[in-house]
């Protein structure tokens, strides 16, 4: 191989050690993403994780145990929602830096994003020099 060839060889590799170390830091990021939510008059905590649901709830004080079995149902559902929201807003933020522009965050930590929008049929997103590379064969 030519010089010129193993230091493309060389900087691909070195472009794909970098990107695979940001990928390993956003994965630990997102596993510890964690939100806990309480209901407006403090009767019920929540905590929820983004990758696990729910991981807690906590009945607080004896508020709790004046509600009709309908109402605290509804209280702690809210509570949960709140708490969901919050861990997928916060994981939201944490990956939208990496996401492709135009991606929504939100949208793809919520499952709302299908395969055409993460595999364009056009083909991949490829690192500037694999493109630039590419581009110069052809």
């Amino acid at each position: 191989m030519s010089t010129g060839q193993d230091r493309l060889l060389e900087n691909l590799f070195e472009e794909y050690q970098q990107q695979r170390s940001k990928l390993t830091d956003l994965h630990r990021q997102m596993r510890e993403i964690s939100a806990t939510a309480v209901s407006p008059r403090h009767e019920v905590s929540v905590t929820a994780s983004h990758t696990e649901g729910v991981t807690d709830i906590r009945f607080t004080g004896s508020g709790y145990r004046r509600l009709a079995p309908q109402e605290l149902s509804d209280l702690v559902m809210a509570t949960v929602r709140e708490a969901r929201d919050k861990a997928r807003d916060e994981a939201a933020t944490v990956i939208a830096p990496v996401l492709p522009e135009g991606m929504n965050a939100r949208d793809l930590v919520s499952g709302r994003i299908g395969a055409d929008q993460l595999m364009p049929a056009d083909g991949p997103r490829l690192p500037t020099v694999v493109r630039e590379h590419l581009e110069r064969k052809a």
